[in-house]
Parts: C-alpha cells; sequence; structure tokens
C-alpha cells in the first residue's frame, strides 16, 4: 500500500467490476489463502479464458493451471521485477503516449534499466531469461491486465522498493485504474478504523516513537516488531514494563522468537486477550477470554482493499466472563479517564463507523453489506492522487525524507543473501491453507487437515543428505534449529527449503505448548538488515541446512 502510495496516490487491486484479460499472481495464493482477488472471481474469470501468470518458488496449487509460472529465488523479487522493468523500457513495450502525458521521472528510471543486464538479472533470481521475455510479451500484448502482489513479497529487507517495481510496471503499461485492470475502488461509506487512533489530540513525540528511523511506518502509526523488542530489552529510547496483546501470538509470529521470549519474560505485567491457550497467553499474568464472531455486534471490512464493509450481527451469548475485544478497550478506557474518546457501550463505536452511510447499526444488519465500486477516471479526470496528478516514477517524497526516489538495482538486490559451506541451501515459507498465521491449531477439523508442520525440499536434495520423505528432520540456520516433518516435492528449487510456519502444540503444555519446537521464527532474524522505510526484516532468503535428527551433536 504505501509503495503504491507514493506512485499514484492510493493502493489499487485488482479490478472485479470488469475482470481481466490477464492476471499476475505474484507471491498471492488466491485458491488457498485469502489477500488476492476473490475465488469465486478468479474461477469466473479462468472458466472465460482469462489467461495466467503466476511468480512463486514454489509450485502452488493455482500455478498448475498458469500459462506462465516463474520459479524466483526467494529474496529475488526485487531484482525480478527490475528485470522487467529492464525489457519493457528497452524493448519499447510500454505504453508511450501514457509514458509521456501521465508520469514524472520516466527517464532516470530509464538509466537505472541501463546499469545491468538480463544476464544480471538471470543470475540474481534463477529465472531464465526467455522466461523474462516472455513474461513481458505476455503482460503488454493481452489487455486489461493485473498484477496481485502478494504476501509473498513481504519478509525481506527490499519489500517496499520491490512494490515500487511492480507499481511502476503497472503504470507505464497502460493497465492503471482502466476496467479490468488494477483499479482504484472508492470505499463505501464508512468511517476507516485508522480515523480512531487518537493522534490528533495525543501527538507522539518524534524522538520517543518506537522504530523512529523508520520514518513511512511511523506516519503509518506503525510500529515494527522487531523495534517493541528492542526497546523492552534495551529500555531505549524508554523502558517498556507492561504490554496489552490482542488477537496476536507474538512468541511464534513475531522475528527471532528467542529475544521476543526475552522480552516477554522481562515485562513486569503482561495481558493477553484470547481464544484459546496460546503460547504467549501461557506467559500472562492475566488472561482475558474473548467473544467469538457471532457472539457480539460487529463489522468486517475485510478484504479492506476493496473497502467493502459487512455487518456480522450477534447470534448468541458469548460463554462465561467472554467479552468481545471492542467492549474490553471500551470499557478499559473509562477505567483509564479517557471515556471522552470513547462510547457508552461498545457498539457506540459501531454507530460511529456508520455515520457516513446515514444509518445505524440496526438498519445496516437488514442491509447487510456497503459495497465500493470503480469509477475509472482518467489522469485527467484527477484519477492520480498524488500531488503532482501524476505516476511519481521518481518520487521527490521519498528523496526528500532520504530514501532512493526511484528503484535501483542495488536495492533490488539487498535481499539476496549468499549460501556459504556452512548453510548451503536457502529457506522460505508461505501461509498455510488450514490455518490463520498461528491461529487455531487446537481445532481439530483444521489439525486434522494438516497435523504437523511441514517441510518440503526436493528429491534430489533429500537423497543428497540422507533424508527420507515423512520423517522429522532438524532445519538449522545461524539463528537456531527447528524439527519438521519432510515431504517431498519435485517441483521445489533443489536449492530450496520450504518449511512451515507459525506452529505450535496445544495437546502438549509442556514447555509452553512446545513453543520452540517447529517454529519457524527461532530460525529467523530481527534484522538488521531493515527495510528502512517500513522497518521490515529479512524472514525469507535465509542461508540454512537441513540433517537427520540422528547427526544431532
Amino acid at each position: 500500500m504505501g509503495a503504491a502510495v507514493f506512485t499514484y496516490g492510493a493502493g489499487c487491486v485488482v479490478d472485479e467490476q470488469t475482470l481481466p484479460e490477464l492476471l499476475v499472481l505474484w507471491g498471492a495464493n488466491s485458491v488457498h489463502t485469502s489477500g488476492s482477488i476473490r475465488r469465486e472471481n478468479l474461477r469466473k474469470a479462468l472458466i472465460e479464458g482469462m489467461k495466467l501468470i503466476v511468480i512463486d518458488p514454489k509450485q502452488i496449487d493455482i500455478a498448475k493451471r498458469a500459462d506462465l509460472w516463474l520459479r524466483p529465488r526467494p529474496g529475488s523479487d526485487g531484482a525480478l521485477a527490475l528485470g522487467i522493468l529492464k525489457i519493457l523500457i528497452e524493448e519499447k513495450l510500454y505504453d508511450q503516449a501514457y509514458v509521456a502525458n501521465n508520469t514524472i521521472g520516466f527517464e532516470a528510471m530509464e538509466n537505472e534499466v541501463k546499469r545491468f543486464s538480463i544476464e544480471d538479472v538471470e543470475k540474481a533470481t534463477w529465472v531464465p531469461r526467455e522466461q523474462l521475455y516472455q513474461f513481458a510479451k505476455m503482460y503488454t500484448e493481452t489487455k486489461p491486465a493485473a498484477i496481485k502482489a502478494g504476501n509473498g513479497i513481504d519478509g525481506v529487507s527490499n519489500a517496499f522498493h520491490t512494490y515500487r517495481a511492480i507499481a511502476i510496471i503497472r503504470a507505464i503499461t497502460g493497465n492503471l485504474n482502466i476496467p479490468g485492470g488494477d483499479a482504484f475502488y472508492t470505499a463505501a461509506p464508512f468511517t476507516p478504523p485508522g480515523r480512531f487512533f487518537l493522534l490528533k489530540d495525543s501527538p507522539r513525540k518524534e524522538k520517543e516513537m518506537l522504530g523512529s528511523e523508520f520514518k513511512w511506518a511511523n506516519a503509518s502509526a506503525l510500529t515494527p516488531y522487531h523495534s517493541f523488542v528492542k526497546a523492552v530489552l534495551e529500555g531505549k529510547p524508554y523502558p517498556i514494563k507492561a504490554a496489552y496483546f490482542t488477537v496476536t501470538n507474538p512468541l511464534q509470529t513475531y522475528p527471532d522468537s528467542s529475544s521476543v521470549y526475552q522480552a516477554l519474560m522481562k515485562l513486569e505485567f503482561m495481558v493477553v486477550c484470547e481464544l484459546f491457550m496460546t503460547p504467549t497467553a501461557a506467559i500472562a499474568d492475566i488472561v482475558l477470554p474473548a467473544a467469538m464472531d457471532g457472539e457480539h455486534n460487529s463489522m468486517g471490512y475485510w478484504p479492506g482493499w476493496y473497502g467493502d464493509i459487512r455487518a456480522f450481527p450477534k447470534l448468541v451469548d458469548p460463554p462465561g466472563e467472554a467479552w468481545s475485544n471492542e467492549k474490553i478497550i471500551n470499557e478499559l478506557a473509562k477505567k483509564l479517564g479517557l471515556g471522552q474518546y470513547f462510547w457508552e457501550d461498545e457498539d457506540g463505536a459501531l454507530e460511529e463507523m456508520l455515520k457516513p452511510a446515514k444509518m445505524s447499526y440496526e438498519e445496516f444488519k437488514k442491509q447487510r453489506v456497503l459495497k465500493s465500486k470503480a469509477e475509472y477516471k482518467t489522469p485527467e479526470q484527477g484519477g492520480i492522487g498524488t500531488k503532482s496528478k501524476k505516476v511519481e516514477i521518481f518520487s521527490k517524497r521519498l528523496e526528500e525524507m532520504g530514501y532512493d526516489p526511484i528503484p535501483t538495482w542495488e536495492e533490488g538486490i539487498r535481499a539476496i543473501i549468499a549460501t556459504s559451506d556452512e548453510y548451503p541451501l536457502l529457506l522460505t515459507n508461505a501461509k498455510e491453507e488450514a490455518y490463520i498465521a498461528s491461529s487455531f491449531r487446537s481445532v481439530a477439523m483444521l489439525r486434522n487437515k494438516t497435523p504437523d508442520p511441514i517441510v518440503e525440499l526436493h528429491p534430489s536434495t533429500a537423497e543428497k543428505y540422507g533424508l527420507k520423505e515423512g520423517e522429522w528432520i532438524f532445519i538449522e540456520t545461524r539463528k537456531g534449529k527447528i524439527t519438521q516433518k519432510l515431504m517431498l516435492n519435485p517441483s521445489l528449487d533443489p536449492r530450496v527449503v520450504f518449511a512451515a510456519f507459525g506452529w505450535w502444540f496445544p495437546e502438549d503444555p509442556a514447555n509452553l505448548y512446545q513453543w520452540d519446537k517447529s517454529n519457524l521464527n527461532i530460525l529467523t532474524e530481527s534484522g538488521p538488515p531493515y527495510d528502512m522505510v517500513v522497518g521490515g526484516v529479512q524472514i525469507k532468503g535465509l542461508p540454512c541446512r537441513v540433517f537427520k535428527q540422528a547427526e544431532e551433536k
């Protein structure tokens, strides 16, 4: 989202009012996870003959339906995007009229792509030049086309500039804000949750902000996880003595879990609001039982990037002492003397959100949905939301903040970490179909679907290291070691280890539900390197090794 804001003033989405003729799923798995074009629309488009390109280190199910599948090296998406830009520019496959009339800084990008060769791109990404050119040809010859850049691109130290390069690809090919392209949707009339931040009346002091060096994260009221952990451990810029966690399990999901554990244990007071006991909840001083959806009135704006909102009315009373998150926070605010910013009860927040729609929650329950819409305004009609009203390939705002104003080759390859004799393989990961991050491992139906944490290897890699499918093996980085169950996957590059994320074992309460046994974040680090714009750290493309449990020293 932030990269799109700096490039064309707002985030864009795959148009679902008019479906594309070609869709690129780049680090996005629309079949198994949310966060992309909705499944029913993807299915409809494919039945109607839409072409599909998938970019993913793993041959996910939808890649088997693709007209083209690119298998990049984990951590090389930035270099891949720049390589595609080079071909589009040097082969003049871009929309020359659109670029001339509606962009700023194209010449700077044109000069940048001269600084590296297609051979450099091949070496950096493991993607053959034939596929690079095939992508450029398909994407520019099939209109309209859209790109869904998903969370698979996150988790590296250059994610922001990778998204910037992809944003520029969309724009210079004339696929931005057209029917069937990547469109700007006007949100339904509701107050977005971000408006409830109290920063207007309680502005943060820049020198005291956690992670103040990550300027766009700070401007977005975002504190990088590792900045919180570091502040607890080091007491800088101030000591943090207490924490309240809700809808999160940081012991499993924050990078560098060993440091997270140390930080949580150092807190003098810790409260967790949860549906189930988790490793994080197990070390809390107080656990507040949370009400589930259907046990209180709520509204959902997911997927938020489309700008829709839906009513989810209360169906039954919550059990025992369980309260909704909204009620807990609303009542806590009153006790802390902040009642003037909140409501008589938690439903008041829902009424506040619906003020722009001029309806009550009772009325909204009957309507159920408020829909966003695409208007397809041209740049001349004010369709680009930047200050210049043009696509800013060269971003003066980024330059003034001290960042590269265009995506550079050095930035593109920054997340590519070299392997070594000690750690000769590259570790990556993805969302699992059965779960959401670390959630719901205690739900029997989901656990029956995926009972164990699975690490995938190419058969030749397993043979090289004497590993057999179905056995539990060790995965090790310079940070730590975990164990997961081996499954062979012939579609993987033999140099890649594809591990499972978010694992713990609710059936075994010992050692905080075996929080560190198969937890991927035991293997990750909390930086540096950092993505200096948003504060992200490297959790993909990490050098690692695998070995039999019998080989442990």
